[in-house]
């Protein structure tokens, strides 16, 4: 009787930390999944559009052509 005691009390304690760790373990990949989903959220509303930042890098570059040929004019002379 005192040998089922203590394997049940081995038992009953592995079940129970067991039983903690996953507790854990679902809390920690809640809060991730909430930290995932707060950061799409902030990346979607501070980073442009493929298109916008093409357009942009358009201009960008247009401006850099009107520059080098203005300073390829000024070395002819």
């Amino acid at each position: 009787m005192n040998m089922y005691f203590g394997v049940d009390l081995v038992l009953g304690v592995l079940i129970a930390s067991t039983g903690w760790w996953a507790k854990t373990q679902h809390a920690k990949l809640d809060k991730l999944s909430e930290s995932l989903s707060t950061t799409r959220e902030i990346m979607a509303r501070d980073y442009t559009s493929v298109n916008r930042s093409q357009s942009d890098m358009d201009k960008v570059i247009a401006r850099l052509d009107r520059l080098e040929g203005k300073l390829d004019r000024l070395i002819e002379r």
